[in-house]
């Protein structure tokens, strides 16, 4: 009997202290918004523990794969709308700010798009129709209820020339003014955003400041550029990530942080072009039985270092979203290497809290009261 009322006592003590905790979405309220990408299993409540998860700790949310251009136009004139209408009245019921990802991707969309019925490329002005057709269904159809959207994803190859994509070869730089200007037409109240990897390299950056330059000039709405901010331990470096920010502050555009996380794995690969793949060897997958106290302590002091650093530049830094809720779930456990296990989120694979999480909630708080 009194093993029984101990165990009691220690399950009402547990369940005190989380109700007290501090969330990291009221720890960042006011400075930006806490985003997670989620998946259609944490929509379903398929797990009730990562879907409670997502609604107390992040105050926005985006899709993981469902909105992408493959999983919801994945024929002409074929649309599958379920798992995005039930990601949408998700955060709607939860109170959560939506972001759409993403509209216009060289990858993640059907070959169909850019072909006739030779399989021969289509002309630039059938490419531009079936471009607008997409976007204006899509963005119509959430008018009203998604705050912005990625327009387009990953123009650029790392020393800043555009990236030789379908788009490109048939319509040339152009192709990203007319998604921005379809995007607007469609919904003209919601945010326009350009999205990115590895945005710290310095001609990457150069060359997306560019286009938002450009696309200013066209007299296209842009409000935000996305920095993905896939990261290793040792790059990209404070020093490099905060002076992606000094320049595009300086262009006058607002920045986000669309995709943050930090593999604490080696890596034979330093980006996140999904069809990067590499073959697995133990060397390069070495904590599967665990993560040592010295490196965990090591990735810690990375995960604050940036988000102090987001924290500084909170006047232009709209958001920042972590790229899926657990270990468990991270894409990185099969990229560039599949079947590893890494561990470069906020919450475990049991669903914990990192530590981490505590020590970012006290910076938000420090950060606040000094201001």
């Amino acid at each position: 009997m009194k093993t029984i009322f101990a165990l009691s006592v220690l399950i009402l003590m547990a369940s005190l202290d989380t109700i007290g905790q501090k969330t990291l979405r009221e720890a960042t309220k006011g400075e930006f918004l806490f985003g997670v990408a989620v998946n259609m299993k944490q929509v379903n409540g398929v797990n009730p523990i990562e879907t409670e998860l997502i609604t107390k700790e992040f105050s926005a949310i985006v899709p993981e794969n469902i909105m992408k251009p493959q999983p919801i136009h994945p024929e002409e004139n074929k649309y599958k709308w379920d798992d995005a209408d039930k990601f949408v009245a998700f955060g709607e019921k939860n109170n959560l700010t939506v972001t759409g990802h993403c509209l216009i991707w060289h990858s993640q969309i059907g070959k169909w798009f850019f072909v006739d019925e030779n399989g021969k490329d289509v002309s630039p002005e059938i490419l531009k129709e079936r471009m607008r057709q997409h976007i204006n269904a899509v963005v119509s159809r959430y008018k009203g209820r998604i705050k912005g959207w990625d327009v387009v994803n990953e123009a650029f190859e790392d020393n800043g020339t555009y990236r030789k994509s379908k788009f490109y070869q048939i319509l040339g730089k152009d192709f990203i003014k007319y998604a921005f200007q379809f995007a607007h037409e469609a919904d003209p109240n919601a945010e326009l955003y350009y999205n990115d990897y590895n945005v710290e390299t310095p001609a990457k950056c150069d060359a997306i400041v560019q286009l938002v330059k450009e696309l200013k000039a066209d007299g296209c709405r842009i409000d935000a550029v996305g920095s993905q901010a896939h990261m290793h331990m040792n790059s990209p470096t404070l020093d490099a990530t905060e002076t992606s920010f000094k320049k595009l502050k300086t262009a006058g555009i607002h920045i986000l942080i669309t995709e943050w996380d930090i593999s604490i794995l080696p890596s034979p690969y330093d980006g996140a072009n999904v069809s990067a793949n590499f073959d697995y060897s133990r060397e390069m997958d070495p904590y599967r039985e665990g993560v040592p106290e010295a490196v965990q302590q090591q990735w810690n002091k990375r995960m604050l270092d940036m988000f102090g650093l987001f924290l500084k530049y909170s006047d232009v830094i709209d958001r920042v979203t972590v790229w899926g809720l657990t270990d468990n779930g991270t894409w990185l456990n099969n990229f560039p290497i599949r079947g590893r296990k890494d561990y470069p989120v906020l919450f475990d694979r049991n669903n914990q809290r990192k530590s981490v999480v505590d020590g970012m909630i006290k910076m938000a708080e420090n950060y606040k009261s000094k201001k």
